[in-house]
């Protein structure tokens, strides 16, 4: 048994002058994606990419692929399970936001075709955030017991610092607002057998 190819990864500048020649798949949600992408990257969110392995092994197999996320972890995640499946890959370093924090320009869909997004990041600060102030507020209000809410949701919090996992994203992720539609899944898996 061979060991998994190791991604390779690409700075902002390297990417670009590259682009033209990648096949660019970003692993966020569809929200996240609506909300600025790399010119020309098809959204295939992290939680499908076992039902895209078929496309993306032929897209790999016609020229290099570059696998992409908000800041790098979901990736990095990405690259490894396609690694494991003899797909080679690489990962851009700092994700979207290393590339617009660069100067590069970001792609998004008209003003009608989608509604303000939160990044994933925000979301689960968000939702997070809440529940904290929730378990508090009802600790106070109604009984001391909701206060176990807020310590759940910090306990959850170091959990995912010291693993680099998020079940709360995850679990945000199943939201519709963070779903692809079957038809966007489907273009992007269309997009990438004709590579």
């Amino acid at each position: 048994m061979t060991a998994p190819l190791a991604p390779v990864i690409l700075r902002s500048d390297q990417a670009r002058t590259r682009l033209h020649e990648l096949t660019v798949i970003d692993v966020r949600t569809p929200g996240e994606y609506a909300s600025g992408h790399l010119p020309g990257a098809l959204n295939i969110p992290l939680d499908q990419i076992r039902r895209a392995l078929p496309e993306i092994r032929h897209a790999a197999d016609r020229g290099d692929v570059l696998v992409v996320c908000a800041s790098g972890a979901r990736s990095e995640n990405a690259c490894k399970l396609l690694a494991v499946q003899g797909i080679p890959t690489a990962t851009l370093a700092g994700g979207t936001s290393g590339w617009a924090a660069a100067g590069h320009d970001l792609q998004q869909p008209a003003a009608c075709d989608t509604r303000a997004r939160w990044s994933m990041e925000r979301q689960v600060r968000f939702t997070a955030g809440a529940l904290v102030l929730a378990g508090i507020g009802l600790g106070l209000l109604v009984h001391p017991a909701f206060q176990v809410l807020s310590a759940g949701v910090a306990g959850g919090l170091v959990f995912s610092a010291l693993t680099d996992t998020c079940g709360m994203a995850a679990l945000l992720g199943k939201l519709p607002h963070n779903r692809p539609r079957a038809a966007d899944l489907d273009a992007a898996l269309t997009a990438l057998r004709s590579r």
